[in-house]
């Protein structure tokens, strides 16, 4: 006879279970808590959030890199839409969570790295190796990161 494991709510309804995880917090009812599955989530958000950052940095750098090396005029203008789309992304992530600003300060040279990867398969030009971008996260994330020499507005 095999016996198997009852679903729990969290298993059969991750709405209901959030609804009724809220609805326990805010009574105080804490002994009703499904707290492994709370702190899993819990936990889970914060990887989340890491992932987001490191995303958006990644293409930061992609768009910025093909802007300043790629010399594709006509693709400027949506490479600096999105350039600053992802500074402004990041700025509302370090807004929201101003704790990942140490974490980003740690990891930016592994996205940068990653994106030069990415951009020299994608394009054969030739890429600095060494990180060529503002180090401080107040003037990458507001600075353009077009040559002013071939700047257009953005």
């Amino acid at each position: 006879m095999t016996q198997t494991k009852s679903k729990t709510l969290y298993d059969q309804d991750f709405y209901q279970w959030i609804e009724q995880t809220i609805s326990h917090l805010k009574s105080g009812n804490l002994e009703a808590l499904d707290r492994d599955n709370l702190i899993e989530e819990i936990e889970a958000l914060g990887k989340r959030e890491k992932r987001e950052l490191e995303s958006r940095l990644s293409t930061l750098f992609e768009h910025a890199l093909k802007r300043k090396y790629v010399p594709l005029e006509e693709c400027y203008r949506g490479w600096e839409v999105t350039l600053r789309r992802a500074q402004k992304e990041i700025l509302k992530i370090l807004r929201d969570s101003p704790s990942l600003k140490g974490y980003m300060q740690n990891i930016f040279l592994e996205c940068y790295q990653e994106a030069l990867e990415n951009m020299q398969i994608e394009y054969d030009v030739e890429f600095p190796q060494n990180y060529p971008f503002p180090t401080d996260c107040t003037q990458l994330l507001t600075q353009s990161l077009a040559p002013v020499n071939q700047a257009s507005e953005y």
